[in-house]
């Protein structure tokens, strides 16, 4: 069975030196930079849904160290309701870190699956978006995933014991 507290009790111990906590949520995601140098950052994933938690932390995999200092590293964010331009701009930002959540999915034996998240609008062709998002974990895979990334993969791999999950699934797509 999948908790959310084995994820929170995951990423605390592999990322303690970036003075970052993973932290059940009763809204929306949201990262919340450290207010001082003594306080911690804080990766906030919505509702305690396993899922959502994963996702927050790929995220939180690719802000580079300046983007990581603003609360929700500085990106903007539309909400559902998105036009197909806004569709279009979002799921360009949202390859790298949907791929990386689909491989802490398959290292942690858990179902992926790709979201547009925009159920108020035309979300486009989700199809060709899980065909982006499946190119850049093959790229990944192939080229080697980020760092901080990779220290997730490794500690989820052998926690769940899901050794060569990755390469099994690439392999069928």
């Amino acid at each position: 069975m999948h908790q959310s507290d084995d994820l929170i009790e995951l990423f605390n111990i592999t990322f303690m030196a970036y003075q970052t906590r993973l932290v059940r949520g009763d809204d929306e995601p949201f990262y919340q930079a450290a207010r001082s140098v003594d306080d911690c950052h804080q990766v906030i994933f919505a509702h305690g849904f396993y899922a959502s938690a994963l996702h927050e932390i790929a995220h939180w995999c690719i802000a580079g160290p300046k983007r990581r200092l603003m609360d929700d590293y500085g990106y903007w964010y539309e909400p559902d309701g998105r036009s197909a331009e806004q569709q279009q701009e979002f799921e360009k930002v949202e390859i790298k870190p949907q791929a990386l959540e689909w491989a802490f999915s398959l290292a942690a034996n858990f179902k992926f699956r790709v979201s547009v998240d925009n159920l108020g609008s035309d979300a486009g062709d989700w199809r060709l978006f899980q065909h982006h998002v499946g190119q850049q974990l093959r790229c990944y895979q192939q080229q080697g995933f980020p760092k901080r990334a990779q220290l997730f993969i490794d500690a989820l791999t052998q926690f769940y014991t899901t050794h060569g999950a990755i390469e099994q699934v690439l392999k069928a797509i």
